[in-house]
């Protein structure tokens, strides 16, 4: 009896080590993964609601090149208002109600940014908003070409190629975002305008078809010969 209850025991005695030691994994909130990585490219397409503001948040290392855009694809008017507020609170990109803009910090102070769509002054069409967001750290690239300095390898050149190749790529894929959202508006516009045609040429045609049998209906009634009357109404 003795030897099943000390079972009991080291049995139970696990189990609260085993829960103890998840309820304090669980409590701490580690940084997310992609908060240390050299680059972080985000490309979103978001539905703004009539009269609404939508606010997104973004981390941004010390040090790091902010890059913020956005390009109303479809809805109303085709345009919104912008803004972007800096961590330490202040507006330094204002309210703007455009098709598009964008904004670019190239040495970060660091902290989360908050880049806000507004649609407020749009009180009955929703829009349909294309926004993009990088964080790039080219600090990672310093801090790799030191690393290797400390082996005694003298790779400068390539690491200055790598630098210039990632600033290009950086580049071509900003150029890549706005080509493509401005291949998404070419396209709304053109469905909506096909959609647009093809329902007035409907209209038009009802018309058409309606207005030729009411003349033939008329033209037949000013015709027509009376049963008690041998003269024809003209």
């Amino acid at each position: 009896m003795a030897h099943r209850t000390w079972h009991m025991f080291s049995l139970i005695t696990l189990i609260f080590t085993i829960f103890t030691h998840v309820g304090e994994s669980s409590s701490s909130s580690p940084t997310p993964w992609y908060e240390n990585l050299p680059a972080v490219t985000m490309d979103y397409k978001v539905h703004i609601d009539a009269g609404k503001e939508d606010c997104y948040f973004q981390y941004v290392q010390q040090g790091a090149t902010f890059y913020a855009s956005y390009q109303v694809l479809k809805g109303g008017d085709g345009m919104c208002g912008f803004a972007v507020r800096h961590p330490n609170g202040q507006i330094v990109h204002p309210y703007e109600w455009r098709q598009s803009a964008e904004y670019a910090d190239q040495s970060s102070s660091g902290g989360y940014y908050a880049v806000c769509i507004d649609n407020q002054f749009s009180r009955f069409a929703g829009k349909l908003v294309n926004l993009y967001l990088s964080v790039i750290r080219y600090d990672k690239w310093e801090q790799y070409a030191k690393e290797v300095e400390e082996l005694d390898m003298n790779i400068k050149n390539f690491t200055n190629s790598i630098q210039f190749v990632e600033r290009n790529v950086n580049d071509i894929l900003q150029y890549q975002y706005h080509s493509r959202a401005r291949e998404s508006r070419d396209y709304n516009l053109l469905v909506d305008n096909n959609a647009y045609v093809l329902r007035w040429s409907f209209i038009q045609i009802i018309a058409v078809a309606a207005t030729g049998t009411l003349q033939v209906y008329f033209v037949r009634k000013l015709f027509e010969v009376k049963e008690n009357s041998s003269k024809t109404r003209i």
